[in-house]
């Protein structure tokens, strides 16, 4: 019986930083993971859980796509001269087909790439979870908060129905 990888990769994320807003500001229609080039000092403040993607945002530059804005906070066991630059753009690894697509989106719809998480795989390596996304207006925004509520109600309703 073989076991279903997306459930065993779910199982062995270790979230560092999430994203939650993105889902509400904006419609993600595909995503990626994406490998991210650390230094020595950026993973260990990650591995204690010190980062932030709230406002980041990925981007075309010099051929390759990079994570702008992203904080990573220094190390505080570090010495002064291995300290790392909190908001630096920081490489993104992804095969050259999944990077020109999202590169193309942008350029052609006018679409973002915004990072949703920030984590660490099953093997330990940091990956970036990257989403192409469209911009909600605030009607589209009380649409979604609309459904879900009735999705909750319905499912409250069956719930009590069903005792």
């Amino acid at each position: 019986m073989a076991k279903n990888k997306s459930s065993d990769r779910e199982k062995a994320q270790r979230f560092t930083a999430l994203n939650r807003k993105a889902r509400h500001d904006y419609t993600i229609t595909d995503t990626v993971e994406a490998g991210i080039v650390l230094t020595g000092t950026e993973v260990k403040s990650l591995r204690t859980g010190q980062a932030s993607i709230q406002e980041a945002f990925a981007g075309g530059k010099d051929g390759g796509i990079f994570l702008f804005n992203a904080y990573i906070a220094e190390y505080a066991r570090a010495g002064v001269h291995l300290q790392h630059v909190t908001h630096r753009p920081r490489a993104l690894l992804m095969h050259k087909r999944e990077k020109d697509k999202f590169l193309g989106a942008v350029k052609r719809e006018g679409l973002t790439i915004v990072p949703l998480a920030l984590y660490f795989n099953k093997r330990g390596i940091a990956k970036v979870e990257l989403g192409l996304a469209k911009g909600k207006n605030k009607g589209d925004k009380r649409e979604a908060i609309k459904d879900r509520d009735w999705k909750r109600d319905k499912a409250r309703i069956l719930r009590e129905k069903n005792k």
